[in-house]
């Protein structure tokens, strides 16, 4: 990417809207703002002001209104103009396109949010939370987010790194004195302060557990016989009316998925066909889709009738689900066998109950409560365990003796993952793989 050009992108989705934003960065985007728009007055740093969108000709194409970001003041810390157009696509698309004719450039996708980070306005983990942010798509995940894009991980990461950085400046200085038979750090005191760093870094780690599910959710399926509720309760755990229900056996002939959020968590419900024996051909291609299902599915619930007994069935289809949680349906007509949850789709019974049960069998325990503090990147979690490996090198060095010119370049390798996280020694083609995934616009 050629960072000092000016750049323009439509930032608003695809389709029609009320309103639609250009956004045009760099040092010439009032200059390229100024030959796109009749402005009516003079420019404001960081005002809203009424202009007209105009065509090669001056006439006038849309009554906008054009808000002015000076720099460093700016989500990019470069002058910034933001369109505020009617949103019908053939006035964005002139917008933008007068805007190239005038010398800015289509930016790439995430570019605006790449010159941030650049300009030192974000770091990575910021940078990365900002493209969650838009990808949310339950309110937890959004608020993870945005505390990500305010900087919590960096906050979490930044004394860990500040600890590791007195403790290599220690057997720096240690190895300075060398000649003078000083002993700077005993290995006492190297393992002391190794101690603290190593529990953060793999409890960061570990958060990833969680942090994994907040930000992929899961996959359920809703398995039974026919009749016993399956899509009665697929609709409750969705809160809507999304499966067919009927008193018919054998309704329900493929598969029927929607995605609920439990605890802010998204998880994916599968309504799956009652599983019998000697159905039509339809019927049976559907029952093949239903074991599929329980077999790619993080985790089974698995259904029965409260009013019957448990059947061989029942018994061969809860044996099959690796994970599983057992239900029993149509608890407002009889009680539910001993030691299985009893829920009504009829009357909500026992859903709350069936929701927590979900996010217990999925989500580490000790986490359902956190707020904050957790990594929900990959990536992140790959390098913080290789942090890691490398400071329990350095602790098993420091413990054996070995030379402490040694164990520095084991805390060296530990600090270079860290700084990986925040940015600070990132190459151009991770950031390239990062941002490459973000929204043209953003």
């Amino acid at each position: 990417m050629r960072l000092q050009d000016t750049i323009a992108a439509i930032s608003t989705p695809p389709g029609r809207g009320g309103l639609g934003v250009i956004r045009i960065s760099g040092a010439e985007a009032r200059r390229v703002a100024e030959a796109v728009l009749r402005v009516r007055g003079e420019w404001r740093p960081w005002q809203a002001q009424l202009a007209e969108l105009i065509d090669r000709e001056g006439h006038a194409i849309d009554e906008v209104v054009a808000t002015y970001f000076a720099a460093p003041r700016s989500y990019t810390a470069e002058d910034v103009i933001e369109i505020s157009c009617h949103g019908s696509p053939v006035v964005l698309r002139h917008g933008l396109a007068r805007a190239v004719e005038c010398g800015a450039r289509p930016a790439e996708p995430g570019e605006f949010t790449l010159r941030a980070y650049l300009n030192g306005r974000i770091d990575l983990p910021q940078a990365e939370a900002v493209r969650d942010l838009i990808e949310a798509t339950t309110l937890y995940q959004a608020r993870v987010a945005a505390q990500q894009a305010g900087g919590s991980v960096s906050r979490r990461i930044a004394p860990l790194k500040e600890q590791l950085l007195e403790l290599i400046a220690l057997l720096e200085a240690g190895i300075d004195f060398a000649e003078d038979d000083v002993s700077v750090a005993p290995a006492s005191e190297i393992l002391r302060r190794i101690g603290p760093v190593l529990a953060g870094v793999r409890a960061l780690a570990g958060s990833f557990a969680y942090g994994s599910l907040v930000r992929e959710g899961i996959t359920l399926a809703i398995v039974g016989r026919p009749n016993v509720g399956k899509s009665s309760l697929f609709n409750a755990l969705l809160q809507q009316d999304r499966a067919i229900v009927t008193d018919i056996p054998g309704t329900t002939r493929d598969l029927v998925s929607e995605t609920a959020a439990i605890a802010g968590i998204p998880v994916k419900l599968y309504d799956t066909a009652g599983i019998r024996e000697g159905t039509e051909r339809v019927e049976a291609l559907g029952i093949e889709r239903s074991y599929q299902a329980m077999a790619d599915a993080d985790l089974a619930l698995v259904v029965l009738d409260a009013t019957q007994a448990v059947t061989a069935e029942d018994e061969a289809l809860m044996g099959r689900a690796a994970r599983r949680i057992v239900v029993a349906n149509k608890a407002d007509l009889a009680d539910a066998p001993a030691g299985v949850l009893g829920v009504s789709a009829l009357t909500g019974a026992g859903i709350p109950e069936l929701r927590d049960g979900i996010l217990a069998a999925i989500a580490p325990e000790g986490f359902c409560e956190q707020e904050s503090g957790f990594i929900t990147s990959v990536r992140h979690e790959q390098l913080l365990r290789e942090s890691a490996g490398y400071l329990e090198k350095a602790a098993g060095a420091a413990e054996s003796g070995i030379p402490h010119e040694m164990v520095l370049l084991d805390l060296y390798a530990a600090l270079a993952p860290i700084d990986a996280i925040t940015g600070a020694t990132t190459a151009d083609d991770i950031l390239n793989r990062i941002f490459s995934t973000f929204c043209i616009g953003k």
